[in-house]
């Protein structure tokens, strides 16, 4: 086998581990926000208290994002 067949065979590798990693954290938010707007509906008062709360998740799930990125660059 020749060297730079496998190398460009890692390569598209880890493009398709990128964009199946990318996917949870793109649902994961998509749930958040979903379950935050259900929750502001059904009880308005606590609206601070939710944004809030769905600002450290999502903050919490592009930590994860991001930690999928730089493993892709270091290994």
């Amino acid at each position: 086998m020749d060297t730079t067949t496998l190398a460009e065979m890692t390569g598209n590798i880890a493009t398709v581990g990128y964009g199946l990693a990318a996917i949870g954290p793109g649902i994961g938010i998509g749930i958040i926000v979903g379950k935050t707007a259900e929750a502001m509906a059904r009880q308005p008062e606590l609206r601070g208290q939710l944004q809030t709360t769905m600002f450290i998740g999502i903050a919490f799930t592009e930590i994860l994002t991001l930690l999928a990125i730089v493993t892709g660059f270091i290994f």
